[in-house]
């Protein structure tokens, strides 16, 4: 992909979710652009950021790593881990990261807490609800969620952020709503909990299912696809 075509596809991406936006009734900067650049090459991201696109979503630590390294020079740019997240793998995250989308269990919030460097702002962390219930996929239940984010909001170098999930497929719009609405209504019971708590964000939608998040108040989407094109082997 050329940095022109590139650049294309995010003006694209970025025309669609400022009309989901439009249609949902939601402002114009309600929401905003997560680019998952996962298995793209470092100077696609440049290209990318070279277009105005800031925050970037990792899933695999190492190759990540490597991509930070390359594009050190741009200073505003803002890393997210996205990926599951293992024991061995916190304290490179909780040292090159901003945000973490996948925390899941207090084991690993409290070495992500303890790992923070303190010269670094707070970690800003959501929790992955597994919001289908899928036995494949990584994620706390709904039911223990206010456990979880009662130990995390105690945590000084970790900020809870909202919430994360990625829904099972769904064809139609009111199939992929159903899953993205119990994430939305999981916040705002976290919310009147915690009603001092800075939680603004709720990390759902991709490429498939934009819209549908939109509509149920998503502020970080995720996508990969629709900006950089078919997954390709993992950029080394």
């Amino acid at each position: 992909m050329t940095d022109l075509i590139l650049s294309e596809s995010l003006a694209a991406t970025r025309r669609r979710l400022a009309q989901a936006l439009v249609n949902a009734g939601r402002p114009a900067d309600d929401a905003r652009l997560l680019a998952v650049s996962k298995t793209k090459p470092a100077g696609m991201i440049r290209a990318a950021w070279q277009s105005g696109q800031r925050d970037f979503g990792e899933n695999y630590l190492q190759e990540a790593l490597a991509k930070q390294a390359e594009l050190s020079d741009l200073e505003d740019i803002v890393w997210h881990f996205i990926g599951p997240l293992q024991s061995n793998k916190t304290r490179e995250v909780a040292e090159h990261f901003s945000w973490v989308h996948s925390v899941d269990r207090e084991k690993i919030a409290r070495r992500l807490n303890d790992q923070r460097p303190a010269s670094l702002e707070p970690l800003n962390v959501c929790l992955q609800v597994n919001i289908s219930a899928e036995t494949s996929k990584s994620g706390v239940m709904v039911d223990e969620l206010p456990e979880l984010a009662a130990a995390v909001l105690k945590m000084p170098a970790l900020r809870l952020r909202g919430l994360m999930a990625i829904p099972a497929p769904a064809e139609d719009m009111a199939a992929q709503r159903k899953p993205l609405a119990r994430l939305r209504q999981a916040l705002e019971m976290l919310r009147e909990r915690f009603p001092d708590a800075p939680l603004d964000t709720l990390s759902m939608g991709m490429s498939a299912d934009l819209e549908a998040a939109v509509l149920e108040g998503a502020t970080l989407v995720r996508l990969g696809t629709a900006i950089f094109g078919e997954r390709g082997t993992v950029a080394h």
